[in-house]
């Protein structure tokens, strides 16, 4: 996730560096997201006629005072969300929603350090195979009701039934048994009833003693969670502070039924913010939760989700808008205007774009023809020609910033003629040879441009003909996350969740994960050598294991490798308190909302 192969690689380093010694690697953020926001191309909904109608959520017990209700930040997001599910989202703009109603046993400081967040501590065992958490005293939701060990149990273990389905279930098969448990079939009910068991005596919640077990849902003396995992993982306390183990009400998923998410009734959670209302594909508030342990919000923020850039920059000029993403398209426009020029706000963002294809589908079978496609793109062109300079071009998986990070890789770099030899050695011998290439992607005019640069490129360099497919942003998400629906090829992006190695490669491209499912991609030799270094306890040791798998990527490359982006936006003045990090994916300051503030003097 990391563009301009920015953050002068020294913070970045010295940050990871330092979790890595301190055996905590990872730390969370984004993860797949759309272009149009930051990282795929869209982000898929549910039908409007099937999602259920705005519902105000339960008054907090302490009402925002006037001054807090007129300070409202103003983002435009996007895309509407596919889903808004704890344990089965992995977009960008779900992220974003999710990770201001909620929050992890840990979480992530704008250092992108992984620190407390429910839980005030927590502890291995000697080997890493056992991690203890301890909450803080008197935890509630935003409704004041008890949150307590057993609530997070609920979450993690509802993150591996394999009847949720989640996008990321996979990320918590580190804990015993939950792999066996996930891939088992709920219709076989011994065989999942005996899985999940397992899981169940991996995942235990106790009395603040840390050995009685918690009674139930209201014990307020159930403060301890105890997680026992298959093999040595000493940076599950960072995983364990992504999404996936917030603490969203079993009652509530159950009364609400399959749409529960789009409700803001039953978004009941335990962040800095509270859902208080949700008009799918229009608009979602947030207010300050009076009830959140640390410091309160000082803004209630409000969502739009518009998908043309330009339509959400000329309402970001008629003061419409405090946030905006800055499309390439308008930074020329930007620089010029004396005042927009100094509402800019431009600096690393820790995500790389690739060409993806469904490798089911020729000609991308062949690996022949993917290193083509690779010697005959121009990224130095289309980042300057596309991005405006907003980035920079890559030949490898993971960025600058990140451990693992490889800035000599030269394998597959632009060159037509060597593309050209490199097709006619392919299965199919010739460009006219080849079958039907389609691009499909989420139609805004943003990406028309980006495609039809692209399909330029192809025939200029290659002398290949590439018919687009623009569709539906939402209904674009959906198809690119199932092998049977992805698209023959694709532009996608991938975020960063925690700066450590293992989340680009591990939880992206080993072929238990649901990204490497959705391609069809899987390697046993990368496999082995990534479920090797996952375990391994050096520092030193497990990166240089990181770096053979990469270098293996990159040789069998499944996808071509495009771009770095930028985090670039627009942030009006009056926007006071914003605290960056490579990782922001929505907005800037994204993860420490509750310190960004209004200066109501500023305001028009």
């Amino acid at each position: 996730m990391s563009p301009l192969k920015r953050w002068t690689g020294i913070i970045a380093l010295l940050v990871v560096f330092s979790m890595l010694l301190a055996a905590c690697a990872p730390t969370a953020a984004p993860t797949t997201a759309p272009e149009a926001t930051a990282a795929s191309e869209a982000t898929k909904a549910p039908e409007a006629t099937k999602a259920p109608e705005a519902t105000a959520a339960p008054q907090a017990t302490t009402a925002p005072t006037e001054a807090a209700v007129e300070k409202v930040l103003r983002v435009n997001l996007g895309t509407y969300p596919d889903i808004i599910d704890p344990q089965r989202s992995s977009y960008v703009n779900e992220i974003g929603h999710l990770q201001l109603m909620y929050e992890g046993l840990t979480k992530f400081n704008t250092k992108l350090e992984t620190v407390p967040g429910a839980a005030e501590k927590w502890e291995y065992n000697a080997d890493a195979t056992e991690l203890t958490f301890t909450l803080r005293d008197g935890l509630v939701y935003s409704d004041g009701s008890v949150l307590n060990a057993l609530r997070f149990k609920f979450a993690i273990m509802r993150n591996i039934d394999p009847n949720t389905a989640g996008e990321y279930s996979y990320i918590t098969d580190y804990i015993a048994g939950a792999p066996e448990w996930r891939s088992s079939d709920p219709t076989d009910a011994a065989a999942y009833d005996a899985a999940k068991a397992v899981v169940d005596a991996s995942v235990a919640a106790f009395k603040s003693d840390g050995t009685t077990a918690c009674a139930d849902y209201e014990d307020t003396d159930c403060k301890v969670l105890k997680v026992k995992m298959s093999s040595p993982t000493p940076y599950m306390h960072t995983v364990l502070g992504i999404w996936v183990g917030f603490p969203a009400k079993e009652e509530n998923i159950a009364e609400g039924g399959e749409n529960w998410w789009n409700s803001s009734k039953y978004q009941i959670g335990n962040g800095p913010f509270i859902l208080k209302t949700l008009e799918p594909f229009v608009r979602a508030r947030f207010i300050p939760n009076p009830n959140y342990w640390g410091e309160k919000a000082k803004v209630e923020i409000e969502y739009a989700y518009i998908n043309d850039s330009s339509v959400a920059f000329q309402a970001y000029r008629n003061n419409e808008f405090d946030i905006v993403t800055l499309a390439s398209e308008d930074l020329k426009t930007v620089e010029a205007d004396a005042e927009l020029s100094k509402e800019e706000m431009i600096y690393p963002q820790a995500c790389t774009f690739d060409l993806m294809f469904n490798l089911t589908k020729e000609p991308f079978t062949d690996p022949a023809v993917r290193k083509a496609f690779s010697m005959a793109l121009d990224r130095d062109a289309y980042v300057a020609d596309v991005l405006a300079g907003l980035g920079t071009g890559t030949l490898t998986w993971i960025p600058e910033g990140i451990p693992g990070a490889n800035a000599a890789e030269t394998r597959w770099a632009f060159d037509p003629a060597a593309a050209k030899e490199m097709l006619a050695s392919s299965t199919y011998g010739s460009a006219e040879a080849l079958p039907l290439i389609t691009a499909t992607f989420g139609d805004s005019p943003r990406n028309r441009l980006r495609w039809e640069w692209i399909a330029n490129n192809f025939k200029t360099n290659l002398g290949v003909q590439i018919e687009l497919n623009p569709i539906d942003n939402t209904a674009f998400t959906a198809l690119t996350k199932d092998v049977t629906t992805m698209p023959q090829m694709i532009l996608l992006g991938w975020c960063s969740d925690y700066p450590d190695p293992q989340n680009w490669l591990s939880v992206y491209w080993a072929s238990n994960s649901e990204f490497a499912k959705s391609v069809a991609y899987a390697n046993p030799e990368l496999d082995a050598l990534l479920a090797k270094a996952d375990v391994e306890l050096d520092p030193a040791t497990r990166l240089d294991l990181y770096v053979q798998a990469q270098d293996m990527l990159i040789d069998e490359l499944p996808a071509v490798m495009f771009y770095n982006r930028v985090n670039s936006y627009l942030v009006k003045p009056w926007v006071t308190g914003i605290e960056v990090t490579p990782q922001d994916a929505t907005f800037p300051g994204f993860y420490a909302a509750n310190m960004i503030d209004i200066d109501t003097t500023k305001l028009p």
